[in-house]
């Protein structure tokens, strides 16, 4: 009796609520995750219901029987299955996101113990576009990668629970307690990507890549006003709803996870500062030889050109190493290094993204990096991260001031609710406004006259620089190179600035200006056309400009001819015979009176016969042109339907061969 009342009275509320919570039997209820959208509010990541099965152990009498239904309807096998039946939880998950023709077969089957629930999957309705952007969740509802990842907090939401008194068996108990919290569904993140910008940019890359043989490529487009990142394209790319079937390697961003070499395109950078320091201007002359010595090495431009003398203008135009170089020991470490550090580089923007990097600055020291410092002028011995490169080139659009680059443009509640705005954050201002105005002239001035002709858009004014850097393997240069072209326009009034990277191309004429410069020019039209930026330049204007004639091949004579003929002015450099490239290219329409800068070799160029691709996928025609020694302008998509020139012609090798695709 003693006992009892012990039980019943002194410890009765404590044993009573003790007993209730044996009894209850809690199931969390998923959140519904947030949805992921662009900026025009269409959709890129939504949660949808999808059927799921999991076990009670206790309530499954038959272990073995029950696996062995159960294994031809999922991915375990029946020792596999017979483990989790015996784990000795009191629930475990068997498979989620099942088919309904699966969840169906396995309800038919009424095993003891085995329930089906629905939960939420992830599903990415737009596929492969923005795939490295958005990112992948996993099956417990969380982020893995991307926005999905670092906005991951924002999207999951709060998770509820279902509770309700049950037996041993888990049975409910008749007029037994239930407790019910509902989950609260995640917010909804709305990017500043453009899905329009955003295929447009995929679309022309994916051809580049694939024309040009390259390991990879990537188009970066922003808004240079606010640093909105609007495109971010990589090729290959990769199903964010099959993730699984591709490596992580494949899934990375490079644009925020990777370095690399800028070469020639940070020569806007040196400009800047040798500007802001009032080192130079653009009528200042300098020497240019076929080889500079400085500080115990050499520096000379890639092809071994000598320019002679020539204007700070006549080098960016031409992209001089030794100019550059120059410059970057003129300046000294300290200065030189507090603008590239100002400007972005070796440092983190602060991007919402995971993953990303610093880059690898060279830092000042008392003595014995003179060279290094020389190289850095022109591209050499510094790594840098493409969002790092654009955020520059898109500082100097901006009149000199830094802006923190951004993916997310807001958030709003399941309801359609502002929750908040990401404001833009300028964060720093480097170069003053009349700094970034000159440099902005002088970027100009290398599309209109110099090796970035093929990034020029008719009416919009583009400003950019070319690169082609040497890639380092094992401390050493190789022969394999990055092409790129960053750039923005229109130059008075900035809308867009693009960067455009390929890695590895392999094939004749692997220059940024050949291959990058084109697949700029197309993402930038075609952009600005869909944004309503109107063409500033008048019809008459147009019909002012000339078509520069094909001279490739002509021998000295015949091509200063040719050009004198036409209303061209002309230099030539090289100790060969004949014409082996030209700048502007043939078919550009600039300006009367253009000055075309020719280039020789030794020896005649060999012709190729082109061979036939019509039938052939874009992957297979690049092939094969590819292993002609000829190169591939991609038009159109599906199965090669026309080739110009024809099959069995014979040109110039590394000629280029525009090839029609049609579904």
């Amino acid at each position: 009796m003693g006992r009892l009342a012990y039980l019943q009275i002194y410890r009765g509320e404590e044993l009573a609520v003790r007993a209730t919570a044996q009894r209850m039997r809690p199931q969390t209820i998923d959140a519904q995750r947030g949805n992921i959208l662009d900026r025009n509010y269409k959709t890129l990541a939504i949660s949808v219901g999808a059927d799921a099965v999991y076990a009670i152990p206790d309530s499954i009498r038959d272990v073995e029987g029950t696996a062995r239904q159960l294994a031809p309807y999922l991915s375990l096998s029946e020792p596999e299955l017979t483990a989790l039946l015996t784990s000795g939880k009191s629930s475990v998950w068997l498979a989620r996101g099942l088919t309904v023709e699966t969840a169906e077969a396995i309800r038919s089957l009424a095993l003891p113990g085995i329930k089906i629930v629905q939960r939420p999957q992830r599903y990415y309705p737009q596929g492969s576009l923005a795939a490295h952007v958005v990112g992948i969740a996993g099956a417990d509802n969380q982020g893995l990668e991307g926005i999905e990842y670092f906005y991951d907090e924002t999207l999951r939401g709060t998770p509820g629970q279902h509770a309700t008194e049950r037996d041993a068996a888990q049975r409910s108990i008749p007029g037994g307690e239930t407790e019910f919290i509902p989950p609260q569904a995640g917010y909804d993140v709305v990017l500043t990507i453009d899905t329009v910008i955003q295929y447009l940019a995929e679309t022309r890359i994916q051809e580049a890549v694939i024309s040009s043989n390259s390991e990879r490529g990537l188009v970066l487009v922003m808004n240079p006003k606010t640093g909105e990142i609007l495109a971010n394209a990589i090729y290959p790319t990769f199903d964010p709803n099959y993730y699984q079937e591709v490596s992580v390697d494949r899934r990375r961003n490079i644009a925020i996870t990777d370095q690399y070499e800028p070469g020639s395109t940070f020569k806007f950078v040196t400009a800047a500062a040798a500007l802001d320091l009032g080192l130079t201007d653009n009528n200042r002359t300098f020497e240019s030889g076929h080889v500079w010595e400085v500080g115990g090495g050499r520096v000379r431009n890639l092809d071994g050109r000598a320019f002679g003398s020539i204007t700070f203008r006549e080098a960016m135009e031409r992209s001089d190493n030794i100019t550059f170089a120059k410059l970057s020991v003129e300046m000294g470490p300290e200065a030189f290094h507090r603008y590239i550090q100002g400007l972005g580089f070796g440092r983190r923007l602060g991007v919402d993204f995971p993953g990303e990097i610093a880059g690898t600055v060279l830092l000042p020291s008392r003595s014995g990096q003179t060279l290094q410092w020389a190289n850095t002028g022109f591209g050499q011995g510094i790594a840098v991260t493409p969002l790092q490169l654009l955020s520059a080139i898109s500082a100097v659009a901006n009149g000199g001031s830094l802006m923190r680059p951004y993916y997310v443009k807001e958030i709003r509640d399941a309801h359609g609710k502002l929750v908040s705005t990401t404001a833009p954050e300028v964060l720093a201002t480097p170069i003053s406004s009349a700094t970034a105005g000159v440099v902005s002239d002088l970027l100009r001035s290398v599309v209109a006259n110099g090796n970035g002709n093929r990034a020029e858009v008719q009416g919009y004014y583009v400003a950019g620089k070319t690169g082609t850097a040497q890639i380092p393997e094992g401390g050493v240069y190789g022969d394999d190179v990055v092409a790129s072209f960053v750039g923005f326009a229109p130059v008075d009034d900035p809308a867009l600035a693009i960067l455009v990277v390929l890695y590895k191309p392999k094939v004749e004429s692997a220059f940024g200006g050949v291959l990058a410069a084109p697949v700029f020019q197309e993402v930038m039209e075609e952009s600005l056309e869909y944004l309503g930026v109107k063409r500033r330049q008048e019809a008459r204007q147009r019909s002012s400009l000339v078509t520069v004639p094909n001279v490739m091949n002509y021998t000295r004579t015949e091509a200063q001819a040719r050009l004198t003929r036409d209303g061209f002015f002309w230099t030539m450099e090289g100790e060969g015979t004949l014409v082996t490239d030209q700048t502007p290219a043939p078919g550009a329409r600039v300006p009367a009176q253009t000055t075309v800068h020719l280039y020789f070799a030794q020896g005649e160029l060999e012709d190729v016969e082109v061979p036939s691709v019509v039938g052939l996928s874009m992957l297979d025609a690049s092939a094969k042109l590819s292993a002609a020694g000829l190169q591939m302008r991609v038009v159109g998509s599906g199965v090669a339907a026309e080739q110009l020139p024809q099959a069995g012609a014979r040109v110039p090798k590394g000629s280029v061969v525009e090839v029609r695709f049609k579904l």
